[in-house]
């Protein structure tokens, strides 16, 4: 991958950034194929598809500004190798980002790029997000959580919507099945405090891949009994 490829990809997806966030971004993409080969962090390895299916694909939220404000908070729930959480941090230094997995091999990579890139506005947290939505420090304190390629949306729900102050938003990655997750997404939603917004087709140019971003806006405080122990949601989702 080269320098030239990423900005091209960039300019072509209205998504602001300059060459030095790009060579940060070629870095990562530099240590993540390293990482890769000693164990299991991405599927996905070919380097144009690795460019929009992961980093384009997690930029293309910087098109709708509006659920990224100035200086606020990021958690990524579920961040695995750090996406969508890590490229956010590269091309806004303004945001406080807090990538979050169960897994802490992946978090041992993610402290690695992010010792690499001395990205300053990224810490990492070891944690399930049952549990976190019960820890005091965490619960209801981040105006942004974000998923991608993690749990159906009434799942998604129950994760992220503890986390997110009122007034936040959960924003979740999905794909053509999103629509299909869409009804029980909203009632979900509604239960812990959250509304649902219209589906946003998020299409990448070039590409017939049917990404979708599902938007919950926070509205009031999630009920405490929620998120239920770790396991639960997935085995059992809501509603």
């Amino acid at each position: 991958m080269q320098i030239t490829q990423i900005m091209d990809r960039l300019q072509a997806c209205s998504i602001p950034g300059d060459e030095g966030k790009a060579r940060q971004l070629l870095r990562y993409h530099e240590m993540l194929l390293d990482w890769n080969t000693r164990m299991d962090l991405t599927a996905v390895t070919e380097e144009e598809d690795m460019l929009d299916r992961h980093y384009i694909d997690s930029l293309m939220i910087l098109t709708s500004p509006e659920y990224l404000p100035e200086h606020t908070s990021l958690l990524d729930v579920g961040t695995g190798a750090g996406l969508p959480g890590l490229p956010l941090a590269i091309f806004r230094p303004d945001l406080q980002v807090t990538l979050m997995d169960a897994q802490m091999k992946r978090l041992r990579f993610l402290e690695a790029v992010i010792q690499e890139l001395h990205l300053v506005n990224v810490r990492t947290r070891h944690a399930r997000a049952e549990d976190a939505g019960h820890d005091k420090e965490m619960r209801e304190s981040f105006h942004t959580a974000c998923a991608r390629a993690v749990a159906p949306l009434p799942v998604l729900a129950e994760y992220m919507l503890p986390l997110v102050r009122t007034g936040g938003f959960c924003l979740c990655w999905k794909g053509p099945s999103a629509t299909e997750e869409e009804e029980k997404g909203r009632r979900a939603a509604h239960l812990l405090g959250g509304h649902l917004l219209p589906l946003i087709p998020c299409p990448i140019p070039g590409r017939d891949w049917q990404h979708m971003l599902a938007v919950i806006r926070k509205e009031r405080p999630c009920p405490r009994a929620y998120p239920r122990r770790a396991g639960t949601p997935s085995r059992v989702p809501l509603v």
